[in-house]
């Protein structure tokens, strides 16, 4: 595979630091207890605000539409050049008869209709995930997102008719067998405690989320693939319309839901916890900063290498987030991280399994008995052969990936 450049291994970098952020920063909101003095005493409570961080996330994403107002103003200046430059050399030679008539330049709207179909599965599939994250540990939520390759892969099937092949449905049953395993671990750990329940509950909704994501994946790859949308204009759109969303239709709806005397989820309370203490206020800005860096990185990171790529920073990140989660738990901290039991070595065999299947799916090992016909090596040498290289960036088109890696994960 060659070496990775200096740019691609700060990409590489930036993606595992600041997607390792995002999932803690969001845990240790959810393990903040804030109480604060407004038309009378609020008790100390947690911040349990699910519906509000999916709007803090959306406005991470609305964000990314400065990068796109950066990129669509330089292709704008080389359009311009360009155009400049042809009609110079025309009066250079003055040969006006093979002057053409206008170069028009098809490119797709920055807003567009589509885009609130993948805005509501996102908007779905973050806060179902979110709401689990409120009760699970971090560490086992990012295991259990695994679960989207089995979605994805059996809605791609009913959806857009494709086929899988041997490897992918081994790959798809190991990675059930790993989150199984993962989830029981967490499931039995739970059980003297008498909370085996809502741990199962919270697995449950991190499942339904990665169903929701894997249908986002779906949706775009159905509606956006042949309408040639930018990713970075794609994350922005959908951002731009979650904000709207969620904060002129979703929480106001949530906020009048009683629920035992109190509102299902009060955005006016999150506010005013936020405000109230400077810690929630710096995990929530860690949040919405690491969720633009995130996206940036995660499609440089799709352009410059491969899925492949994405998918081994992906397990990386988690094992990165277990290691956090046990420093901060043993160095004092105990609310804000995660102690290492005998089950946790159930839950780390689950991972392998989660691992293996992943790298199986994506045919990153070579199994010719299950029908794999391509190494890494050879996905690889493909893409030099096929797909287009540029010396600064490195590998830029795949002409085989899948459409919906492109844009990637926000989460």
């Amino acid at each position: 595979m060659g070496r990775l450049t200096c740019l691609q291994l700060v990409l590489t970098a930036g993606m595992l630091i600041t997607g390792s952020i995002n999932t803690l920063s969001k845990k240790a909101q959810n393990d903040c207890t804030v109480g604060y003095n407004n038309s009378g005493y609020s008790a100390p409570h947690k911040f349990d605000h699910p519906w509000f961080q999916t709007l803090v996330m959306f406005c991470g994403e609305a964000l990314c539409l400065i990068g796109f107002a950066i990129q669509r103003t330089r292709e704008n200046r080389k359009i311009n050049r360009e155009s400049l430059f042809t009609q110079f050399s025309i009066s250079e030679s003055g040969d006006y008869a093979d002057q053409p008539e206008g170069v028009i330049y098809h490119r797709p709207p920055v807003c567009h209709w589509i885009f609130i179909l993948p805005t509501i599965c996102d908007l779905a599939g973050t806060t179902l995930a979110g709401i689990g994250l409120v009760i699970v540990n971090a560490s086992v939520w990012q295991m259990l997102r695994g679960s989207i390759i089995v979605f994805t892969g059996l809605l791609s099937v009913v959806f857009l008719k494709r086929k899988l092949q041997r490897f992918h449905v081994v790959g798809i049953s190991i990675v059930v067998f790993g989150l199984c395993v993962v989830g029981l671990s967490a499931v039995f750990s739970q059980s003297q405690s008498g909370e085996s329940w809502k741990l199962g509950v919270g697995i449950l909704l991190i499942v339904a989320g990665q169903l929701a994501s894997a249908a986002q994946m779906v949706v775009e790859e159905a509606f956006l693939k042949k309408r040639g949308f930018p990713p970075l204009q794609v994350v922005g759109m959908e951002g731009l319309f979650g904000v709207i969303l969620t904060a002129g239709v979703v929480l106001p709806i949530l906020y009048h839901i009683d629920i035992g005397g109190k509102p299902y989820e009060d955005g006016l309370d999150a506010f005013y916890q936020i405000i109230n203490s400077w810690f929630l206020l710096a995990m929530i800005l860690l949040y919405l900063t690491s969720i633009i860096f995130y996206n940036y990185c995660g499609l440089a990171v799709t352009k410059s290498l491969t899925a492949v790529h994405r998918t081994l920073i992906d397990a990386l990140r988690t094992i990165v987030i277990w290691v956090v989660e046990l420093v901060i738990y043993y160095a004092g901290a105990e609310r804000f991280g995660e102690g290492f039991t005998w089950w946790s070595f159930v839950q780390l065999d689950g991972f392998v399994f989660l691992l293996m299947g992943t790298l199986l799916y994506y045919e990153v090992v070579e199994v010719r008995c299950l029908g794999s016909t391509k190494t890494a090596t050879d996905r690889i040498r493909d893409l030099f052969k096929n797909g287009r290289y540029d010396d600064e960036c490195g590998l830029l088109e795949d002409p085989n990936e899948d459409h919906a890696t492109q844009y990637g994960s926000t989460n």
